[in-house]
């Protein structure tokens, strides 16, 4: 459920968008040229980056006087009326920049919001790009200094960039783990367990017919055990998975995921143990063989390279 705050600023963005559809004023710019010369000695991008709050100042100043009219003009029917400037921020290239917003009070002294301020403060999905620059190998300490593009900018910090990361991480998490899988074709099903925090996080990988991996699902518990790998592949099938579908089971030798693989797929499912997970663990097995890390991709002509697992 949206909380009102949320409700009223996309209120006031629905307004600015049909104020802009009825009326369409236009909005001019005029800029000293002695200071975008100083701006272009920084470079192009200094100069489209000062422009464009410049621009965003006068797109709000806009709207105010859509709402309240011209200054020092009396208006018998006015509803509203200017409230000065308080500082606020913009978000920008993964950065918050802080710009001045002007502020309207009703004629009963309740704030009104401005749609233009709504969309540049919602701005770009911040918590979006963090998430994709820390994917890229971008570190938290590392990130302001990286992606500072205003003097400024503020809001990059290591802690507030671990934020948004834990925030974005958590949204992704979720849309995983909820998404549909009734299109999804697939060829093979792997299933393993890897031990993290004292837990075990049961995993389901799919291989589809062309050859693309797919994470399905995880699954938290002490053990890798019967209920846990249950509860997992009964999401999937809650989510549209198929299992009477032929395909590939590829397990480790755990009679949990043996059990809970026949128990949704039948008693008849062909179900290939893993080799790395047999070359292992077992020293019997003939030596020469070059057994890739399971945290490493297979190198060519290794055991795996050519093999499930």
């Amino acid at each position: 459920m949206k909380k009102p705050y949320q409700i009223e600023a996309q209120r006031a963005v629905r307004q600015l968008e049909a104020m802009a559809a009825d009326e369409n004023p236009a909005v001019q710019m005029v800029l000293p040229m002695a200071e975008m010369v100083g701006w272009l000695r920084q470079g192009v991008g200094a100069l489209i980056r000062q422009a464009g709050l410049r621009v965003m100042e006068l797109l709000m100043e806009e709207e105010v006087r859509e709402r309240v009219g011209e200054r020092n003009q009396p208006q018998p029917e006015r509803t509203a009326n200017r409230g000065g400037k308080e500082r606020g921020f913009c978000v920008v290239m993964g950065q918050k920049v802080p710009i001045d917003r002007p502020r309207v009070r009703t004629t009963d002294d309740q704030e009104v919001r401005l749609g233009s301020y709504e969309m540049f403060h919602r701005g770009e999905p911040l918590t979006e790009t963090v998430w994709e620059k820390l994917m890229l190998g971008l570190s938290t300490r590392k990130y302001g200094r990286a992606v500072r593009e205003f003097a400024e900018a503020y809001g990059l910090e290591k802690s507030a960039i671990s934020e948004h990361f834990i925030e974005a991480s958590r949204a992704k998490l979720k849309d995983m783990m909820e998404r549909r899988l009734d299109k999804m074709r697939l060829c093979a099903l792997l299933i393993d367990a890897t031990p993290f925090a004292g837990q075990q996080m049961v995993a389901a990988l799919g291989i589809s017919q062309d050859g693309r991996k797919t994470i399905l699902g995880i699954r938290q518990g002490a053990t890798e055990n019967a209920t846990v790998v249950g509860e997992l592949l009964g999401d999937l099938m809650n989510r549209g998975l198929d299992f009477a579908e032929l395909r590939l089971y590829v397990l480790d030798g755990g009679k949990a995921l043996h059990a809970a693989v026949k128990k949704y797929a039948g008693e008849s499912a062909p179900i290939q143990r893993c080799q790395v997970h047999i070359a292992g663990r077992d020293p019997r097995f003939p030596e020469g063989w070059n057994v890739p890390s399971r945290a490493s991709p297979c190198e060519p002509g290794s055991l795996g390279s050519g093999m499930a697992g």
